[in-house]
């Protein structure tokens, strides 16, 4: 989605609505028949007040006949307003089901979309897109379809009335029409392009909050209110401008329809009230073209409202149709049937590189096996591909073909959910919903016993802190989890792992922010627990990774060493140097 100021909308993107459209067909059938009966009803109210003016004018009338024309507009008023709320309820109703089966078709499409969509495109983006374009969409599928359907019907049948009323008078009142016709054709392209920086402003200033808020722990400890506060100003008055910009077209536009509509009135008064006067026309059928004329105004509008709202429409569905047109980029294959049998947890690597779409080389030539069973230590720098590594595991970023395997199955041959079923992941940057401590624990596992989740909480140091909260395990945290500590969210993210109790549980950098006792506590209690399954730990601590089987030293995403702990001591390597100078620190304090 991006270049987005360069693209152009048109009305093509209508054709995506289909399938959504389908289904609401009777609906809208039946509210077009309630429009016409309205539209019927309007139009036969003049006639009823021009009899009632000539049954005067030529004192004709008496009670009993203006009674019963009363008695007529009376019973047409009726009609017009049934009409006029069933119409509402089948087409407005049809376009709000629409837009909520859209709404949840995006939802579940974004569900499906891989990781790195996400690190391309904004929250605040896809937000705005969710609801404000769809709120435009849906317009452009009620109303906009009404003043469609009713400035055409409403126009011709008015026009061709008045043609029968009066021929030489009608087409002299109905001159400024075409006129108004090209201003709406004119207006409409205007308007398309400014309501589209409109709805991109709106996309901007949703970021800037989206961001602010979820950033407001470090925006505070850095001070740095006011840079947020002109941030979001800026952002404000971007969209008060594009806003403004779009209005000044409104502005101009229909004033002018209107002023063009009035001269038709004006028109209409000087020709055919000479004709009234030499008598060559009724009054009645003047006052009934005045009516009319009048509600000639309504169609004239209500075209100008057609173009906006279907500009409008088009371009936020071009901006919600972006999103359904870009595919995951990770998914099973179509020849994969489900679940592959084997769960020892095997793990096998095979000249695995990496390449970032950014041009970032991750990986190189990776070449490792990670038995069954067998706990697995990862070091290595800031940057060297720990995190990536983990990441192609489990396909949240996809490896080529035949270079991960697990249990001697190629991870591309895996159903996408069955592979991932099979681990236990704890990021380095840990996410936790807004939810109670206990929901985030069996995020994972949601049948999960209340003796397990206190044994999982045990187990990971959480026991004296639930002691510090109010409601215990039923304590709120916070939008990702604000209202706890590094260490704290570590460890309940390390517990929603292990309720899981995984075939392969991967520890990324899973300790940074727990102290060195709690964190050999935590880990003693995993591998205690974890005999005969595989464990990952990634760490930059030497404590940490000497209870592993086995450790790789990663370096510019290559392997710079590898060996048992022990081994790696003796050798001298980068594992050696990191482990004196880590014995230096703890010695000194």
């Amino acid at each position: 989605m991006a270049d987005e100021n360069q693209k152009n909308y048109s009305l093509r993107e209508f054709k995506t609505l289909w399938p959504y459209l389908a289904p609401s067909i009777p609906n809208y059938i039946a509210g077009l028949f309630c429009l016409i009966i309205v539209d019927l009803g309007q139009i036969l109210i003049p006639l009823f007040i021009k009899s009632a003016i000539d049954s005067l004018s030529n004192q004709q009338a008496t009670l009993r006949s203006l009674g019963l024309l009363c008695l007529g507009m009376l019973a047409l008023s009726a009609i017009i307003s049934v009409g006029r709320f069933l119409w509402r309820y089948f087409i407005n109703g049809a376009s709000r089901r629409i837009e909520t089966e859209i709404r949840q078709s995006l939802f579940n499409h974004l569900m499906e979309l891989s990781y790195d969509f996400y690190q391309k495109n904004k929250i605040g983006d896809l937000l705005a897109r969710a609801i404000n374009d769809l709120n435009a969409v849906r317009n452009a599928l009620g109303i906009g379809f009404v003043a469609f359907f009713d400035s055409t019907v409403m126009a011709i049948a008015i026009i061709i009335i008045m043609l029968i009323q009066d021929r030489d008078t009608a087409l002299f009142a109905i001159i400024p029409l075409p006129v108004i016709t090209l201003l709406i054709v004119g207006f409409g392209n205007m308007i398309g392009g400014r309501f589209k920086k409109v709805q991109e402003s709106y996309s901007s200033m949703s970021e800037t909050v989206q961001e602010t808020f979820a950033g407001m722990r470090v925006i505070k400890s850095f001070v740095k209110e006011e840079y947020f506060v002109n941030l979001f100003a800026k952002n404000n008055n971007d969209y008060k401008n594009d806003n403004v910009s779009l209005v000044k077209v409104y502005g101009f536009f229909f004033p002018m329809i209107s002023f063009l509509s009035g001269l038709t009135t004006l028109i209409l008064l000087v020709i055919g009230g000479g004709k009234v006067i030499e008598g060559k026309l009724s009054a009645g059928t003047l006052v009934a073209m005045f009516s009319y004329l009048q509600m000639l105004i309504w169609p004239m509008l209500g075209m100008g409202f057609l173009i906006n709202m279907i500009q409008r429409g088009a371009a936020s569905l071009g901006r919600i149709n972006e999103i359904f047109a870009a595919p995951p980029t990770i998914r099973s294959r179509e020849l994969t049937k489900g679940p592959i049998a084997g769960n020892s947890g095997y793990i096998k690597i095979k000249n695995l590189s990496f390449i970032y779409p950014d041009g970032t080389s991750a990986l190189h030539n990776i070449t490792l096996d990670i038995p069954s069973r067998s706990v697995m230590g990862i070091m290595g720098r800031t940057g060297s591909g720990k995190s990536t590594l983990c990441k192609a595991l489990c396909r949240l970023i996809d490896p080529d073909d035949g270079t991960v395997f697990l249990d001697n199955v190629d991870v591309k041959d895996w159903d996408l959910v069955s592979l991932r079923q099979r681990f236990g992941m704890v990021p380095q940057d840990p996410f936790l919903f807004s939810d109670s401590i206990k929901n985030n624990i069996i995020f994972s596992n949601e049948y999960a016993s209340e003796n397990l989740i206190m044994e999982t909480v045990a187990l990971t140091g959480l026991t004296r802190d639930l002691r510090d909260f109010k409601d215990g395990l039923d304590t709120i945290v916070g939008e990702r989890g604000l209202t706890l500590s590094g260490g704290q969210k570590q460890r309940l993210s390390i517990a929603r792992a292990i309720i899981k109790n995984p075939d392969i549980l991967v520890l990324d950098d899973a300790f940074s922010a727990v102290d060195t006792e709690t964190e050999q506590h935590i880990l003693n209690e995993i591998l205690k627990n974890r005999k005969g399954k595989t464990t990952i730990i990634v760490s930059h601590r030497v404590s940490t990774l000497k209870k592993a089987d086995f450790i790789v030293i990663l370096d510019q995403g290559k392997i710079l060493e590898a060996g048992t702990p022990s081994h790696l001591i003796k050798t001298g390597g980068y594992f050696a140097e990191m482990a004196e100078l880590q014995r230096l620190e703890h010695h000194h304090g």
